[in-house]
């Protein structure tokens, strides 16, 4: 599945329910996966750990979606296919 079909599918499934949660509403949904997955991984629980990285990148489009970003246009423009700091493939940067 391409980025920006499952950005559309999210947008599908639950776009009328996250905008009238609003913007600070859905980025804590999304902090609170974040959270999750730290227990997950602290559990060692890979399971758990998958599912918290599916719904982290899920809760990442849905809030892109309210604050009308396509996830996939703003990820090559970012990251287009070098180190966006050194501009290296793989990245040379000190840090």
């Amino acid at each position: 599945m391409e980025v920006r079909d499952f950005q559309g599918l999210m947008e599908e499934l639950y776009g009328e329910r996250d905008r009238a949660r609003g913007r600070e509403a859905t980025l804590l949904w999304l902090v609170e996966e974040v959270g999750e997955l730290s227990e997950a991984m602290r559990r060692g629980d890979e399971a758990g750990i998958r599912e918290e990285v599916a719904d982290i990148i899920a809760w990442t489009c849905s809030l892109a979606n309210v604050l009308g970003i396509d996830v996939e246009a703003a990820l090559e423009e970012k990251y287009p296919g070098r180190c966006p700091y050194c501009g290296r493939r793989p990245c040379g940067c000190e840090k």
